[in-house]
């Protein structure tokens, strides 16, 4: 014999001795909260260095161009926007679980690979920015000094400290009409972390744990400086 009693929000059913209690309230299952957490934590990502990488931009590009028109601003706005999308992906699926794992590794191996961990995450968000960096130093006519191919990597390499330079008043005449969206100067790049990173890194004799953490940069460019690329179709 069953017995159903409804009252406002709750149900109980009674059989053979036992009772069942149904809430009109359900909890909300614990994997729904965690994608809901993570979910939260991508917009707050997105939200911060979407804000972050547009004002540095708009800011350079100020500091660099004559004039600065609604059609400029409109299409960097579009373009920051694929690529903070893009990157926030690549870093949760990517980069996140490559840093546990390297991270992992280092204590195996008897080093602590959390410096250089935390140190690669920033090269890779640095990296993935890095391509479009230079175009400030863009020549607007066929006129103006065009750099030899050495030089170019330097705007590459160094674009930072250029940039920084110009906004303390230094004026540099550097232009070139190359653009790095393309796998050599990918190459060039992470040659270049790979040597800094052994000079900040080795400690000889070298052991494996020391091998993990000079790899552990040119990776993380490596990533970043590919996912851009992959945004711009250049592979």
């Amino acid at each position: 014999m069953k017995k159903k009693k409804n009252r406002e929000t709750e149900i109980v059913v009674r059989a053979d001795g036992c009772i069942i209690k149904h809430k009109g309230e359900t909890k909300e299952p614990k994997v729904s909260k965690v994608k809901r957490f993570f979910k939260a934590v991508s917009r707050l990502m997105y939200d911060s260095l979407y804000g972050f990488v547009l004002r540095f931009f708009k800011t350079v590009n100020q500091e660099f161009r004559s004039s600065f028109s609604f059609l400029i601003l409109y299409a960097m706005k579009c373009e920051t926007s694929e690529h903070v999308k893009s990157l926030i992906k690549v870093f949760k699926w990517v980069v996140l679980p490559a840093s546990l794992i390297f991270v992992c590794a280092g204590f195996y191996f008897g080093e602590n690979a959390l410096n250089s961990m935390f140190l690669g995450i920033l090269i890779f968000f640095y990296s993935n920015f890095l391509p479009d960096l230079p175009s400030i130093f863009r020549k607007k006519s066929k006129y103006e000094h065009d750099l030899i191919p050495e030089d170019k990597y330097f705007v590459l390499l160094f674009a930072p400290l250029f940039i920084l330079a110009s906004f303390f008043g230094i004026q540099l005449r550097w232009k070139t009409a190359k653009t790095f969206h393309n796998f050599k100067s990918l190459t060039i790049y992470v040659a270049f972390l790979l040597l800094v990173s052994f000079f900040a890194f080795r400690d000889f004799p070298i052991s494996i744990g020391d091998m993990t953490k000079i790899l552990s940069l040119p990776f993380y460019g490596l990533i970043g400086y590919l996912t851009h690329l992959k945004v711009d179709k250049i592979w």
